[in-house]
């Protein structure tokens, strides 16, 4: 049985402040749960599910709970099951190493960092890198849509400005870029996605020596821009092709 204190604690992750506080985040659904035990990458806290049956963990990291429980610290319109709490390592700020590397500016959307995080995993990108003005990476949205790539990829938040100016190869993505499919790529390269709504900053701008592009093939033409995790997925399958 849950207490209300407990219940408090939980429903708290949903906040930054409090993740940080407690070095503890939420990670929700059968699937992912299990990738996280599996991966020990990170250390499971406690997890709370309907059904003890499913996951093999030790009695004292596991707490049956009812539906109306569930449905109390769950971040889901519709639960399914189970919620567990893992902690929060610290991530060690490390050079970039030789190879692609991916590195965001500002990226605002939890769907679009949890999605970006899965297509590093996808395209075997170690490392990303993160402005510290982008969303955090356990928010419980990234979490659900990374659906268990976080355990793959390390994710480090530092200053841009100053890992950028120590790389000699950085491609941008722009509007204005040259067209990606008739570009040279370099493996070793640095891959700079900037916010969702106002691109790459100018400061970072001036750093990036290979401006690239996605050229639109539509009739009309009258297409703004894509996705920021779409325009990653394109690029990064470019890269690798």
């Amino acid at each position: 049985m849950l207490t209300k204190n407990q219940i408090k604690l939980i429903t708290q992750l949903k906040a930054k402040k409090y993740r940080e506080q407690y070095e503890l985040f939420v990670v929700e659904g059968i699937k992912s749960i299990k990738e996280f035990i599996n991966a020990k990458q990170f250390e499971l806290e406690q997890l709370y599910t309907t059904d003890a049956t499913i996951f093999a963990v030790g009695q004292a990291n596991l707490t049956v709970i009812d539906e109306k429980v569930l449905k109390k610290i769950s971040n889901l319109k519709n639960p399914n099951t189970c919620l567990a709490v893992f902690k929060i390592k610290k991530a060690v700020v490390v050079e970039p190493e030789k190879g692609l590397q991916v590195a965001l500016d500002a990226i605002s959307d939890p769907g679009n960092l949890g999605t970006i995080i899965r297509l590093c995993d996808w395209f075997g990108v170690e490392t990303l890198y993160c402005s510290e003005d982008t969303v955090d990476c356990f928010n419980p949205k990234v979490v659900q849509a990374t659906m268990g790539s976080l355990n793959r990829v390390n994710v480090i938040y530092t200053g841009l400005t100053e890992l950028l100016s120590n790389e000699s190869v950085i491609y941008g993505a722009f509007m204005d870029g040259e067209n990606v499919y008739q570009t040279t790529l370099n493996k070793d390269a640095i891959l700079l996605i900037g916010n969702e709504a106002n691109g790459i900053s100018k400061a970072l701008e001036a750093l990036v020596n290979n401006r690239v592009s996605i050229p639109k093939f539509g009739k009309t033409q009258e297409t703004e821009s894509l996705n920021a995790a779409i325009a990653t997925g394109i690029l990064l399958s470019e890269f690798r092709r």
